[in-house]
């Protein structure tokens, strides 16, 4: 490993401590993208670069990246890994954690997750972390980009996941926030901004659509789609008896071919974050991009943790040379070596 991959330095410098000719280690960003369940595909990423001596300086994160992120600068990493592995069992335990709510501005209340997140982080400041963070959101009424980079963590990470019509908006001082894939969805900017002269970005979203294309003729299919079976009599003559929230949850994810509301929502989500991510990652690249192959998971696969992460680890394995090659290369020249002027 070369020697440039440690970790901070005992002078409190980003690497070895430095002298006349002595090689500083560049400051380390790391950009993660928003994705949902497929954001656990971050967590075999940072262990994968952590294992081999890359251990960034800045982290940024959107939507689950800024939850993973969060939690990693935190140090509670785990605790994230521990939840998703308690989930094995299948979606009914994804279920419990789903409180529908028909007021408000979300289908979803967010107060099961909120406060396993509670849980982890506590009052923990993004200003008191050991690291630099940031979590990006979106402010409703403006479309304003927000990188919260004090304040509570865990209101700065719900603010960052609070997909729109799915999870209320989170007031953090006098601002409505959603979730940030609306307008950044792989942070690079915000990484760079924060002083990261490296940055490695992972994209959740590369192989969700490869090349989208356009139909340019299209109509009614030659034989009548079916209709939904109508309703037992039963179920409607004592409504009472069958659980409004569980009708409501099936209506969430759909039943019979029909796509439920998240399903609707989410794949609107993906195509217009696809959209961003490709225009913003092409005006302003990360120097190493890391692209876990995860389109074929959901984004309410939080119970298949396992796989994705080994996804991420897999990704994270592949790129370990090129990370490595541009960390010696993009090195800040050593103290006393600057070129010289032309005399």
């Amino acid at each position: 490993m070369l020697d440039i991959l440690k970790g901070r330095g005992a002078n409190g410098s980003n690497g070895e401590k430095i002298g006349l000719g002595t090689t500083r280690r560049p400051v380390l960003g790391l950009a993660l993208g928003g994705g949902a369940a497929r954001g656990f595909a971050h967590i075999g990423i940072l262990r994968t670069l952590a294992a081999n001596g890359i251990v960034p300086d800045v982290v940024v994160g959107t939507s689950i990246g800024a939850v993973v992120g969060g939690l990693h600068a935190a140090g509670r990493l785990d605790t994230l890994e521990a939840w998703g592995r308690s989930l094995q069992g299948g979606m009914r335990n994804i279920l419990g954690y789903l409180d529908i709510r028909l007021n408000g501005s979300g289908l979803l209340g967010g107060e099961k997750l909120a406060n396993r997140l509670e849980e982890a982080v506590g009052e923990t400041l993004i200003e008191d972390l050991p690291i630099k963070f940031a979590a990006v959101a979106t402010e409703v009424r403006t479309g304003h980009e927000i990188w919260l980079t004090r304040g509570r963590l865990v209101d700065a990470m719900r603010a960052s996941y609070a997909l729109p019509g799915i999870f209320q908006p989170m007031l953090i001082g006098d601002r409505w926030l959603v979730d940030g894939a609306l307008v950044n969805p792989v942070p690079v900017s915000a990484a760079r901004a924060l002083g990261a002269e490296i940055v490695i970005a992972a994209n959740l979203s590369s192989d969700i659509f490869t090349h989208s294309t356009t139909i340019y003729s299209h109509g009614a299919m030659p034989v009548p789609v079916a209709a939904e079976p109508e309703e037992p009599t039963a179920k409607r003559r004592f409504p009472r008896l069958f659980s409004a929230e569980k009708a409501m949850k099936r209506e969430f994810f759909g039943s019979g071919g029909r796509p439920g509301i998240s399903s609707v929502m989410v794949d609107a989500f993906n195509i217009m974050q696809d959209r961003i991510t490709r225009a913003r990652l092409a005006g302003d690249p990360p120097d190493l991009l890391i692209t876990p192959r995860v389109g074929q998971f959901g984004w309410f696969d939080f119970h298949r943790s396992e796989d994705l992460i080994a996804h991420g680890t897999r990704a994270a394995e592949r790129a370990l040379d090129s990370i490595q090659e541009a960390i010696a290369v993009l090195a800040p020249a050593p103290a006393g070596n600057a070129p010289k002027a032309d005399a």
